[in-house]
């Protein structure tokens, strides 16, 4: 009796999450203005004219490739850093390893709003606004608290036994690092590298903030030019949210089972 209770809650989770994905995308392919009335959009003719409307009013290619780009260069720049960072975390020995990890872990519970205008400061005196620079060096500079802390959680869990063997055979850190250690991290690398793909794919604050040349703009900017004060143009943005989606949908089902075993690998420490 309890399976079939859960089945059942189970089934009407799954439905409720499913219900805005099928109304976004029948919005998207409706002719008819009141999308907002789910019974008027599914009377509605449907068509790809939304999608159609979208490649003239933004330059929905060029969004497209930048959005790429920074996504790309954002996950190189997280996985290098944090599993660096992390490497001498968990496998280097050295004095207050511990206070230092707990207060880089305390990073987390700082607000973006803390840090957005003292942040911004430092890249405008950089001369960095209006570039890509913003949006991809820190990913550079450390990675992430939470990134740290799943190759941390990761790599306490190699045998002590493998780092010792590689030392004798006259390895050094930085060899055992890119020849041993992180190509056992296999799990929690794709774990990140969707993690950072979501976050950098889907962020609207900082492209909005560094990014004044609407040439130089995102998908998630794209999103906004539908939006206006008094009318939304809600076919055109759920076809625009389609395209913003699908790269992310695909790639989660692809790599699905090595992003749930590095988040167990990454939250677990034997």
């Amino acid at each position: 009796m309890i399976h079939i209770f859960s089945r059942i809650i189970l089934s009407l989770g799954a439905i409720i999450s499913v219900v805005p994905l099928i109304w976004m995308v029948v919005t998207s392919l409706s002719a008819n203005e009141s999308t907002l009335n789910i019974l008027n959009t599914l009377n509605s003719d449907f068509s790809i004219n939304n999608y159609q409307v979208i490649k003239n009013k933004i330059p929905l290619l060029r969004y497209m490739y930048n959005s790429i780009v920074i996504s790309f260069l954002t996950i190189i720049g997280t996985i290098i850093s944090s599993s660096f960072v992390a490497y001498a975390f968990s496998i280097l020995r050295w004095k207050s390893r511990d206070r230092v990890f707990m207060l880089i872990i305390f990073t987390m519970m700082l607000p973006l709003q803390v840090t957005m205008i003292p942040v911004f400061i430092i890249n405008n005196q950089l001369g960095w606004l209006n570039t890509i620079y913003p949006l991809i060096v820190p990913a550079y500079l450390g990675g992430g608290a939470f990134n740290i802390f799943l190759f941390r959680q990761f790599f306490l869990n190699i045998p002590r036994e493998i780092i010792d063997a590689a030392k004798m055979d006259g390895l050094s850190h930085l060899q055992i690092y890119y020849k041993i250690v992180l190509p056992m991290a296999k799990p929690v690398v794709t774990a990140v590298c969707i993690l950072t793909f979501l976050f950098t794919w889907n962020d609207f604050m900082g492209p909005l903030i560094y990014l004044s040349d609407q040439i130089k703009g995102t998908l998630a900017l794209g999103l906004m030019l539908f939006v206006g004060q008094y009318q939304t143009e809600w076919g055109q943005l759920m076809a625009l949210s389609i395209i913003m989606i699908l790269p992310v949908f695909l790639i989660f089902i692809a790599f699905q089972k090595h992003f749930i075993s590095g988040l167990m690998f990454g939250g677990s420490k034997t």
